[in-house]
């Protein structure tokens, strides 16, 4: 008997995690769950209803009873999974460099983090599933069958999102980009509930020399194998 297979990414922002993970579940034919997606979409309802970033109870209240719908990528979504809330795209709205800032409060809160962390799980059982984030190995899928840490230093980082986002019309300044990363890096690592921590059965791949095909291949290949413990 062959059992589902899911791939758990985790890494710190802007280490390529949703792209490779993307590319990969194509290439595997695997369902590709973008959480990231979930807690910005769940900051834009917050937002939309006039709460408060730091109101976990509200915004998570909020995101229980929406449906936070996720669809493959096409070529009006510059490559990115695309977002629909209560059936409203917001696949634009939420990828702006604003809304990457006004993420990280809600991204830090209890009762957030548990409705969405019970939304990827229900996703990831309905088969064979790759899923990117902070916590996905420890907290989200900790019987993962591969368990990937992708880093990449933080200045290849602010360089990579800085071309992102002036493909976008946006024009920020390189050095307030990498305080930003930083920043965002070490909240994420001393923050309460679900640090960013390296499972012990994850393997580290860093992004810092490889392309993203070469990432891809790389995991591909680690799939390959862990595929084949299913069985």
């Amino acid at each position: 008997m062959t059992e589902h297979l899911q791939i758990a990414i985790d890494g710190p922002a802007g280490a390529g995690k949703s792209t490779v993970a993307r590319k990969l579940a194509d290439k595997l034919g695997y369902l590709y769950i973008d959480t990231g997606a979930m807690y910005r979409a769940s900051t834009w309802l917050a937002l939309k209803h006039g709460l408060s970033l730091h109101d976990g109870p509200a915004i998570a209240a909020l995101a229980r009873r929406t449906e936070i719908l996720l669809a493959a990528a096409d070529e009006t979504s510059d490559g990115k999974i695309r977002v629909y809330v209560d059936g409203e795209e917001i696949t634009r709205d939420i990828r702006t460099q604003k809304m990457s800032e006004q993420v990280i409060p809600v991204a830090a809160l209890k009762e957030v983090r548990e409705v969405l962390v019970e939304k990827q799980k229900e996703l990831a059982r309905q088969g064979n599933a790759v899923l990117d984030g902070r916590d996905i190995g420890t907290v989200v899928l900790p019987k993962a069958g591969l368990k990937i840490f992708l880093t990449a230093s933080a200045e290849v980082r602010a360089g990579r999102r800085l071309k992102e986002l002036n493909a976008q019309g946006e024009n920020p300044d390189f050095e307030e980009l990498l305080a930003q990363i930083k920043d965002r890096d070490h909240k994420d690592r001393t923050r309460e509930v679900s640090p960013l921590t390296m499972a012990e059965d994850a393997i580290e791949v860093s992004t810092d020399n490889l392309s993203i095909d070469q990432v891809v291949d790389k995991l591909l290949a680690l799939a390959e194998t862990a595929k084949r413990s299913t069985v």
